[in-house]
């Protein structure tokens, strides 16, 4: 079976170069800024996949809802959403109801490298308060209560240049530093592969998790995926294992439980419904599937969503 590309043979890192060129949702080439370089860009994106570089990315989500993907962590999101990711930590963010036109401008986001903040803080006692921070940030951080303090910050530092954007840039490390309302989203560290392997990788993987959200309904095999990519299924469980931080199994499960989350609480859907609709064959093992995976059953998920909100999200 011949293995279909979703993407042109890119790298994350081309890919961004390539947008750098176009200033029409404000892209900044890197021979024009200093250490910090701010992005803005919408949804649908070649950008959006599965992918990791070299910069810790601060990312904030300001258009749709939908399922991020942060390490091994996968959960939803939705405007406010604030996450900072690592080197080489691996992430996505997919939206679920981006209207047919897409969402132009639905995220903001800050790119920076460690080594010169690591090296400056060596003589600058002063920034060493942020390298707790960045150790943090191996792990992906998820920020709460500061969406508008934020994009105000990104906004400040889209306008200036120089040293003005530097020290603005540092302001807003401080307050990431000091909040005390955040959680660590991967369970493990894990990192990107450097040179052609890590590519490659990335964009087997970024094939496999579109497929797997775009066709959520659908059965999946494990031995049809392996076979496209020349791979036994162990050697693809492994290799699924090692990229994701999950079995294959239980990334479909999370993906799946995880949209029905979505459903469950923009949606007056039966529980039942609910269940075929992302893909489960049966409601006994979505149940189980659900209370593994949430810690509470569907039904309740939805009332603690619908007191939290005061009604459903979708009215």
């Amino acid at each position: 079976m011949n293995r279909k590309r979703s993407l042109p043979r890119q790298t994350q890192p081309e890919l961004e170069r390539d947008f750098a060129r176009s200033t029409s949702l404000g892209y900044e080439a890197p021979e024009d800024t200093g250490l910090v370089r701010c992005l803005a860009h919408g949804f649908p994106s070649p950008l959006v996949r599965w992918h990791f570089h070299e910069e810790y990315e601060l990312h904030l989500i300001t258009e749709t809802s939908g399922k991020a993907f942060v390490g091994d962590w996968i959960g939803p999101f939705q405007p406010g959403h604030l996450v900072l990711c690592g080197p080489r930590l691996p992430h996505n963010w997919i939206s679920l109801d981006a209207p047919a036109a897409g969402a132009a401008g639905r995220d903001r986001v800050i790119q920076f490298l460690h080594e010169p903040i690591a090296r400056a803080a060596e003589q600058i006692p002063e920034l060493r308060e942020v390298l707790q921070l960045l150790e943090r940030a191996k792990h992906g951080i998820e920020f709460f209560g500061m969406s508008e303090q934020a994009l105000a910050h990104w906004n400040e530092i889209k306008a200036t240049r120089g040293l003005r954007r530097l020290g603005i840039f540092c302001e807003f490390l401080a307050d990431l530093a000091q909040c005390a309302d955040y959680r660590l989203l991967s369970s493990v560290q894990m990192q990107g592969e450097h040179g052609p392997a890590g590519d490659a990788q990335a964009d087997h993987v970024n094939e496999i998790v579109q497929r797997i959200t775009n066709n959520l309904a659908e059965p999946l095999s494990m031995a049809e995926l392996a076979a496209e990519l020349g791979m036994s299924e162990s050697r693809f469980s492994r290799y699924f294992k090692r990229a994701t931080g999950n079995s294959f199994t239980d990334f479909v499960n999370h993906v799946r439980i995880n949209s029905a989350c979505h459903l469950l609480m923009q949606s007056e859907h039966l529980i039942a419904d609910i269940c075929y609709q992302v893909g489960f064959n049966n409601v006994a093992n979505f149940n189980r599937r659900f209370l593994e995976i949430k810690g509470m059953t569907p039904s309740e998920f939805r009332r603690q969503a619908e007191a939290r909100f005061g009604a459903t999200l979708a009215q």
